[in-house]
């Protein structure tokens, strides 16, 4: 069976609790998603388990508490890209 590719993305504003889910897709839509983020510039971390996860939480909700200690290693490999 070929294995199904998922992709999801998360923002962070300040006055949000935690970050939220801008959006997720299988397939097709998973590799649109991530082109998307390769042509703006957008760093990408695989984390298939996570991702799964994600695809499970509504568009635009913020992440669920069982999710923010993947979600803070994400924000800090992007903080850490961002620096050099």
């Amino acid at each position: 069976m070929k294995e199904r590719k998922i992709a999801s993305a998360i923002g962070y504003k300040t006055e949000d609790p935690a970050p939220r889910l801008l959006v997720a897709g299988r397939d097709r839509e998973a590799e649109r998603i991530i082109a998307l983020a390769r042509k703006a510039g957008i760093e990408i971390m695989e984390d298939p388990p996570l991702a799964a996860l994600l695809g499970e939480v509504k568009t635009g909700d913020i992440i669920p508490v069982w999710c923010w200690e993947a979600a803070a290693k994400i924000l800090a490999f992007v903080l850490a890209k961002d620096k050099n």
